[in-house]
């Protein structure tokens, strides 16, 4: 579809999500998956901890691990970051704030915020879904810390409000980072990459909740030139994320 570009996803879980999404994959399933479409590397985050532990000790040149925090855990949830960090391997932190319940620039995020800061790691946000985890409150996290990487997953989601909301913080922000799963509107790719910066936008499939058949055609659709595609798909998620594999 690509013309040999080694693909880069920079959202994807394993495991199994149960009640309204009941879907689930296995990391040897979601190995097959990469190789059918050419995805050489996937940045996976899921509930438990260890699952994302186990699946990128297993999966070295495959798989970066992020640590899946929440908040309101407190020190328990610091603990966890450095443990992740240092001894599975992890390379960032995911927030989902719909998830938890907690509102993205509430400073009760603050002490991970710090943390991140400190490591110099990304943060992968959720984002697209009120109250909680609107764009709104991404970006005013992101000035809070504009030395920490902000990746705000979905871009804004489905709502075509929201999508603007998620470039237009974007472009306020150079921390931020968007990033494209769920996002329905090819159109906006190719607007983010021209308005945002070809180099702070990346692909993401949220596997197993989307498929990469669906998620990459976007991409395709989206009117953007070789190098651009080659931004989206590889590079910007390598350099912005420090991915090593």
């Amino acid at each position: 579809m690509f013309d040999g570009i080694p693909i880069v996803d920079a959202h994807c879980h394993i495991g199994y999500f149960g009640g309204w999404a009941n879907v689930g994959i296995t990391s040897e399933e979601l190995m097959a998956l990469n190789k059918q479409f050419n995805v050489v590397h996937s940045v996976v985050f899921t509930q438990p901890n260890s699952l994302t532990a186990e699946a990128a000790k297993r999966y070295p040149r495959n798989l970066t691990g992020y640590v899946w925090l929440n908040p309101f855990d407190g020190d328990k949830a610091i603990s966890e970051l450095h443990t992740a960090v240092k001894e599975w391997g992890c390379k960032g932190v995911k927030l989902h704030p719909l998830f938890q319940a907690f509102i993205a620039d509430d400073p009760i995020v603050y002490p991970i915020m710090d943390e991140a800061r400190k490591l110099k790691i990304p943060v992968a946000i959720h984002s697209g879904h009120p109250p909680f985890s609107l764009p709104w409150s991404i970006g005013e996290l992101a000035e809070v810390y504009p030395d920490v990487t902000v990746v705000m997953l979905h871009m804004g989601h489905g709502h075509g409000l929201y999508i603007r909301a998620a470039i237009n913080a974007a472009k306020r922000y150079p921390n931020i980072v968007l990033e494209t799963s769920g996002m329905p509107m090819h159109t906006k790719i190719k607007e983010a990459m021209e308005t945002v910066g070809e180099d702070r936008v990346m692909y993401g499939c949220d596997i197993p909740f989307h498929h990469p058949s669906v998620e990459l055609q976007r991409i395709k659709m989206a009117g953007l030139n070789e190098n651009q595609l080659r931004k989206i798909l590889h590079d910007n998620a390598v350099e912005k994320l420090g991915l090593i594999f």
